[in-house]
């Protein structure tokens, strides 16, 4: 199903959690191979910290939105911290750089400073939570891990982007232009020549750095030429970029015009979409350093060999990582994600809570499952069977389950291992209803809400009073 629109990137702010895994078509034919984007969102606040935690157990890569005017803040840290301790491999987009040019009136050299000293703090975070197991995770602009952007206006990009406008005209390979495009790189047009310095021997006044110069500074004069209303100019510049306007956005001015150019000239989800596809690790990859934290149970067996290989043959095992309401009054999907072996509608299966331990029947339910679906967003779509390496929402397992839990097929399996949350309840409220023939729907509430919430804890005091 195309989901992965361009009318989607902006619309939905702040996609966050993704994992690909080879076999679908995608719109628009950005890319030839054929990919399948499993995108899940989840608010980074820290109120919901909790959601995050949910996300990432069920992702491979993380896409962190990092604001480039408040810089990297104490919830970015967290989010980080977070992935990493999950083996999740981590991208960037640094976000809001229209208003470093419009609220901010930076210029070219400020906006890289600014941009390079983002992205620095980035990586001493990374540095500080970083497991050996995961390799290399530092970002950069010239590695293609880190984007460049505005959600809100839909226009984003990555050095690679000015690097394909820009080799042919340099007679330089695209990859080693790209290296040239960020740090301290500096082209001298008179001699045609590169440099380390921005002052090089017979050149009398110093050189704008390449990332200014071929980036920032014919964005910036797109920016001010549509501001100030000056036609001539950025008609002649919509020439030199090949791009036409349709429709009404001809008579389109101001901050509506720039939008639309903008979009147009550097689409954010083709940013987006080449740093998933080329720098975020597909299940495949991924399941092989992740099944350590993953699996309870010793590393040889049966279900973590499955585990290890993403085997869509192997033993089932699927972890449910939160319960998401159903339009089904008081009824819940079980969302989650397959890890090995194939989830299918009517399959009978072990269900395995928190609790659970091998060999023991307490916290242990074997059922059928009713129905498998497709989550996407606010619709679901019916699907016969799911494989390992795919996320996916399951009907008739929220009696069995509170929040989250095991799934398998596999007698001997050990469960998958609990989330650890970075962030404990600790405000206690007591609830009581003015009417006392209302109590059942109180509990009925209570029920709801600890299901709903990773966090969330309801609990009974011995006086019959309801703590929250």
């Amino acid at each position: 199903t195309e989901i992965y629109t361009q009318a989607f990137v902006g619309s939905v702010r702040c996609v966050q959690e993704t994992e690909i895994k080879e076999g679908t078509k995608l719109p628009d034919g950005t890319i030839t191979n054929k990919f399948l984007i499993n995108l899940v969102d989840s608010p980074g606040h820290v109120d919901f910290s909790s959601e995050v935690t949910a996300a990432l157990r069920v992702s491979d890569g993380a896409l962190v939105v990092v604001d480039c005017v408040e810089g990297v803040c104490v919830q970015t840290e967290t989010v980080l911290r977070q992935a990493l301790t999950e083996r999740i491999r981590p991208v960037i987009i640094v976000n809001k750089i229209d208003r470093a040019f419009l609220e901010l009136q930076l210029d070219a050299e400020a906006c890289y400073q600014n941009f390079s000293k983002t992205i620095e703090t980035v990586n001493v975070i990374i540095s500080t939570y970083k497991d050996e197991k995961m390799g290399d995770v530092q970002v950069a602009p010239n590695k293609g891990t880190v984007a460049f952007g505005s959600g809100l206006h839909k226009w984003g990009f990555t050095l690679t982007k000015f690097a394909d406008m820009y080799h042919k005209r340099f007679g330089v390979e695209r990859d080693k232009l790209v290296d040239k495009l960020w740090g301290d790189n500096y082209f001298n047009p008179t001699s045609k020549t590169w440099s380390t310095k921005s002052q090089p021997e017979g050149v009398q006044k110093p050189l704008p750095r390449a990332f200014c110069q071929f980036i920032m500074d014919p964005i910036q004069k797109l920016f001010t030429a549509i501001m100030n209303n000056e036609k001539d100019k950025y008609e002649k510049m919509f020439k030199v970029l090949d791009l036409a306007l349709k429709g009404d956005d001809k008579e389109l001015s101001g901050k509506p015009l720039l939008k639309a150019v903008m979009h147009q000239f550097l689409p954010l989800a083709d940013a987006l979409l080449e740093m998933l596809v080329f720098h975020l690790p597909s299940p495949v990859v991924a399941q092989k350093y992740r099944v350590e934290g993953l699996y309870e149970g010793p590393p040889d067996d049966i279900c973590a060999k499955a585990i290890t290989a993403c085997d869509e043959n192997g033993p089932l095992m699927l972890y449910v990582a939160k319960m998401v309401p159903s339009s089904d009054k008081g009824r819940f999907y079980a969302f989650g994600r397959v890890f090995s072996g194939t989830v299918k509608t009517g399959q009978k299966v072990r269900i395995l809570g928190p609790n659970y331990e091998v060999g023991k029947k307490e916290d242990l339910f074997i059922k059928n499952i009713q129905r498998t679906i497709l989550m996407m967003g606010r619709y679901t779509e019916a699907i016969s069977d799911v494989p390992a390496g795919n996320t996916v929402g399951l009907v008739g397992v929220d009696q069995f389950l509170l929040k989250s839990g095991t799934i398998t097929d596999c007698e001997e399996a050990h469960p998958l291992k609990n989330m650890k949350f970075s962030v404990s309840p600790v405000v206690r409220v007591a609830v009581e209803v003015k009417n006392p023939a209302d109590l059942p729907k109180l509990v009925e509430g209570l029920k709801r809400l600890s299901k709903s919430d990773p966090l969330v804890k309801c609990t009974t005091e011995e006086s019959g009073e309801h703590i929250i």
